[in-house]
């Protein structure tokens, strides 16, 4: 995510507009930064997962290429898109797998990203449906709290591009990350 803001911004623009080559164009500036969203993405998911960060990158962005019914804002628009993009991939992933296998539920390895660890606490695995419910619960009660665990767990953004994405103060990021980590740890206790 390191294509100049302004630059990429007008980018997203033209292929809203119909320029001609700027998807094109899109796709080589994008895919790499799609590429490290799904790598670190990856990482959470079992050893075992069947579904690779290159399936993940280009499953989300067949999604993300529905420019007639999209008109992209700038980078940060583009990206928190990309994350609820990813997250839905994986969802559906795990509800297809689920259903293959009656039973064995997909989990994902939660660690300090969300979960406040407890020192020496290496993560734990969840099933990433209960993940889903929950966060599902918490975008009923506070839809911009919802956006930010969003973005910054399963879209891997940094506080400062959470902030830009969500037009708040990287303060407010922090402060509502904690508590967002708290609230998932309480509900996912309550439900193991």
């Amino acid at each position: 995510m390191r294509y100049p803001e302004n630059e990429l911004t007008q980018l997203l623009k033209d292929v809203s507009s119909g320029v001609e080559n700027s998807q094109a164009e899109l796709y080589e500036v994008v895919y790499k930064n799609l590429r490290i969203l799904a790598s670190r993405q990856m990482q959470s998911e079992r050893s075992n997962h069947t579904l690779q960060a290159t399936a993940l990158v280009h499953e989300t962005y067949i999604r993300l290429i529905d420019w007639q019914n999209v008109t992209w804002q700038n980078r940060a628009h583009f990206f928190s898109v990309a994350a609820e993009v990813m997250r839905k991939v994986l969802v559906d992933h795990a509800r297809k797998r689920n259903a293959q296998k009656r039973g064995s539920g997909q989990t994902i390895s939660l660690d300090e990203k969300l979960l406040v660890a407890a020192e020496g606490d290496g993560g734990r695995e969840i099933d990433l449906l209960k993940l889903e419910e929950a966060l599902l619960t918490m975008e009923s009660m506070d839809k911009r709290q919802a956006k930010l665990v969003e973005l910054r767990f399963f879209g891997g953004l940094s506080v400062k591009e959470t902030a830009f994405a969500l037009k708040i103060s990287e303060s407010t990021v922090k402060r509502e990350w904690q508590i967002a980590k708290l609230w998932f740890q309480n509900q996912l206790d309550r439900n193991e």
